[in-house]
């Protein structure tokens, strides 16, 4: 279990780094996004609508792999009795959450002039919408519970096993007919231009970037709500440096 000093001393640090952290996200996201929409050519069969992958799939991404780092995090504080570990988890389940709200809103608006619908039911946007509603449940379970280490417990077991939703999510294109196209980047190249290519990736460093900056200052919060009672809590609150 974490020491006081131990929360201490990540409180400090995130401090420092959080706002490192949100504004080269903020630079990224400015040059990501002028090269997404002003630099890269227009698609020979999807015009400009295809333009919506420079935001739709870096959401996506992000969502996924925030939700394995929390459940990582969960069994970190299951098998450790980590106090830093819960705190890590339930910070990340709302930018997570936002990443596959994005990722399906984008998606949708992305499918009307591919597919002439907004949604269908389709196997890796039913598991997305899945894994968005496995963030919900994840934090109103956390919500609904005064007791922390209860509400730690409890919702480290939902984070644990609806992990198993994410590697379907990703293969599900690969594992049934589905309307999603496959995957445009793999381990043997990539489909898609190298100006397309090297714009995904600034935005998925800025999305990155964001996520951790967030997860951090929301991090700091939580751990002042936990240790409010503790001496450098107050100390630090006499001193003004919350």
């Amino acid at each position: 279990m974490n020491q006081p000093g131990d929360l201490q001393g990540f409180y400090r640090k995130a401090g420092k780094l959080a706002p490192i952290l949100m504004c080269a996200a903020l630079a990224l996201f400015a040059i990501g996004f002028y090269l997404g929409f002003f630099v890269c050519p227009i698609e020979a069969r999807q015009g400009n609508s295809y333009r919506i992958i420079f935001i739709h799939i870096p959401a996506a991404w992000l969502s996924m792999s925030l939700y394995v780092l929390m459940a990582i995090c969960s069994i970190v504080g299951l098998v450790r009795n980590s106090q830093l570990a819960y705190i890590l988890a339930q910070a990340m389940a709302p930018t997570g959450a936002l990443m596959g709200f994005i990722a399906l809103f984008s998606g949708a608006f992305w499918g009307r002039p591919t597919w002439g619908t907004y949604w269908v039911w389709d196997a890796r946007l039913t598991s997305m919408l899945i894994l968005f509603f496995l963030y919900l449940g994840f934090i109103a379970l956390h919500s609904a519970i005064d007791d922390k280490r209860r509400a730690d417990r409890a919702a480290s077991v939902i984070s644990i096993v609806g992990a198993v939703n994410v590697p379907i999510i990703y293969f599900s294109v690969r594992w049934w007919n589905t309307l999603h196209q496959g995957a445009s980047i793999t381990s043997r190249g990539s489909s898609i231009a190298d100006i397309m290519l090297y714009t995904i990736f600034i935005m998925l460093a800025a999305g990155t970037l964001y996520g951790a900056g967030v997860v951090l200052s929301r991090a700091r919060t939580m751990i002042l709500e936990r240790q409010r009672r503790s001496a450098w809590v107050q100390k630090t609150a006499l001193e003004g440096k919350l």
